[in-house]
C-alpha cells in the first residue's frame, strides 16, 4: 500500500474533522496554513524599512497606522481566502474571467509591477540580513539568497503542506526575536498606547511613511496568492462544509494576521525606544543594526538581524509564488520557476550595482506597493458582494461597507502622496 504524502494526510485530517471526528485544536490545524503564509508578506524586509523609519523620527505617533493597516488586511486577506474556498478558483482567474479584456490586461500589468515591487523589496532584505551577519559584500549575498530560496521553493513538488511548514517556522522565529527585542528594548506602554489609538500625521512626510506602511502591510501580491492557496486546498462537498472551511479561514485570518500585527507594532516599538531619543536619524536597516550595539548589545542586534534574515527567505519565497500566480491566472502563461527566479534577482543586482540607498528603496518599494493596492481591493470587493459569483456566500451588507469604505481609505491616502510627489502643497501641514 503506498504511503501518503504529508498533504494527502493533511487533507485527510480535514475531512476527519468536517465529518466531525476532530475537534479543537486537533481539528484546526489541518486547516491552518494559507493565512500563515500570506502573513509572511506583512513582516517582509519592508516592513522592517517602514517600521524603523517611523520609531526611529516619529516615536509611537504611526503606531494606529499600523493598527489600522493590520486591520484592513484581516477583512481583505478574509475575502481573498473566501473567494477561493467558495469558487474554487484564484483572484487573477476571476478577474480574467469576469472584466473586460482590457481591463484584465491593465490589471495584470499593475499587479506585475507590484509583484515586482514586492520581490526587491524581500530579496533586497534577506541579502541585507546575511550580509548583516556575515560581514560580507552584499552583491555575494544576493547570489546566496537566490539559492536559498530557490532550494526551499522546490519543497513545492511535493505538495502544499512542506511549505505552509517552512514557512509556519520562519514566522514563529521572526515572533520570538521581537519578543525578546521588546524585552531588551522595553517601551514606554503610555505612549504606545497613545500611539496606536489616537491618529495623527505630524508632517508631510508623514505621509509618505504612512503610505509605504499600508503598502508594507496591506500587499497586493498577498491578496492575489491567497485566493489561490485556497481554492480547491480543502475539498467541500456540500454548502455546510464549504462553511465550516470558511469558518476555519477566518480563525486563522484572526490569528496569523493578528500576531503579524503585533509584530509590527513591536517592530515600531522597538525603534522608538532604541532610536527616538538621541537616535532619531536612523532611518536605514544597516545604520539601526549598528547603532543597537552600542545602545543594547551584541544580542540584540543579532536577534535584530537574524529575524531580518527569516524574513528575507520567507517572503522571497512568497512573492515568487505570487508572482507565478499572477501571471499564469491573469494571462494563462506559465515560465519555470528558475526563470522566475532570474527575473527576481535581476532588479536588486541592477540597485546595487548603481549604489542606491537599500533602505530607501525597500521604502519606496511599499509605496508602489500602495499605489497598486486599489487594484486587487477593488477587485474583491466588487466578485465577493456579486452573487452570480459568490451565491449565497456573497459578503453581507455590513461586509460590503466595511471593504468599501476601507478601499476609499487607501485611495484617499494614496491621492494625498500623489499630490505631494508632484508638489502640491498640502495646506493642513503648514
Amino acid at each position: 500500500m503506498q504511503r501518503l504524502t504529508l498533504s494527502e494526510r493533511t487533507v485527510a485530517a480535514g475531512r476527519e474533522t468536517l465529518a466531525g471526528r476532530r475537534r479543537g485544536l486537533r481539528g484546526f490545524l489541518p486547516f491552518a496554513g494559507p493565512a500563515i503564509i500570506a502573513s509572511i508578506a506583512y513582516m517582509d524586509p519592508g516592513n522592517f524599512a517602514t517600521n524603523i523609519q517611523a520609531g526611529a523620527k516619529y516615536n509611537y505617533s504611526l503606531l494606529w497606522v499600523v493598527l489600522v493597516a493590520n486591520m484592513v488586511a484581516m477583512l481583505f486577506q478574509a475575502l481573498s481566502a473566501k473567494l477561493g474556498i467558495v469558487t474554487d478558483i484564484s483572484l487573477a482567474q476571476a478577474c480574467r474571467d469576469r472584466f473586460p479584456r482590457p481591463v484584465v490586461w491593465a490589471m495584470w500589468g499593475t499587479s506585475e509591477i507590484a509583484a515586482m515591487a514586492t520581490d526587491l523589496a524581500e530579496f533586497l532584505g534577506g541579502a541585507l540580513g546575511l550580509s548583516l551577519l556575515t560581514g560580507l559584500a552584499l552583491f555575494p549575498c544576493l547570489l546566496a539568497t537566490g539559492v536559498v530560496t530557490y532550494a526551499l521553493l522546490s519543497l513545492g513538488d511535493r505538495g502544499f503542506r512542506p511549505i505552509e511548514l517552512v514557512i509556519s517556522g520562519f514566522v514563529a522565529a521572526i515572533g520570538l526575536a521581537y519578543l525578546a527585542e521588546l524585552f531588551v528594548a522595553p517601551p514606554d506602554w503610555g505612549g504606545f498606547l497613545h500611539g496606536a489609538l489616537t491618529p495623527a500625521l505630524p508632517d508631510a512626510e508623514a505621509i509618505t511613511l504612512s503610505v509605504g506602511i499600508i503598502g508594507a502591510t496591506v500587499m497586493p501580491h498577498a491578496l492575489y496568492l491567497h485566493s489561490s492557496l485556497t481554492q480547491n486546498r480543502m475539498p467541500a462537498a456540500t454548502p455546510a462544509e464549504r462553511r465550516a472551511v470558511l469558518r476555519f479561514s477566518n480563525i486563522e485570518v484572526v490569528v496569523a494576521l493578528g500576531l503579524a500585527g503585533l509584530v509590527n507594532m513591536a517592530m515600531v516599538a522597538m525603534a522608538a525606544a532604541a532610536f527616538h531619543q538621541g537616535h532619531a536619524e536612523v532611518a536605514e536597516i544597516g545604520a539601526a543594526y549598528h547603532t543597537l550595539v552600542p545602545l543594547l548589545g551584541g544580542g540584540a542586534a543579532l536577534v535584530f538581524a537574524l529575524s531580518l534574515l527569516a524574513s528575507g527567505f520567507s517572503s522571497s519565497m512568497v512573492g515568487t509564488m505570487a508572482g507565478q500566480t499572477i501571471m499564469q491566472d491573469f494571462v494563462r502563461f506559465r515560465i519555470p520557476l528558475w526563470l522566475r527566479r532570474m527575473v527576481t534577482m535581476a532588479p536588486p543586482f541592477v540597485l546595487v550595482w548603481l549604489g542606491a540607498n537599500v533602505t530607501q528603496s525597500l521604502v519606496w518599494s511599499q509605496v508602489v506597493l500602495s499605489l497598486a493596492l486599489p487594484v486587487p481591493m477593488v477587485a474583491l470587493v466588487l466578485l465577493t458582494g456579486d452573487r452570480r459569483v459568490m451565491g449565497g456566500f456573497a459578503n453581507g451588507r455590513f461586509t460590503q461597507v466595511a471593504a468599501t469604505l476601507a478601499a476609499v481609505v487607501v485611495l484617499a491616502l494614496n491621492a494625498l502622496l500623489v499630490l505631494q510627489i508632484f508638489g502640491v502643497a498640502l495646506p493642513f501641514f503648514r
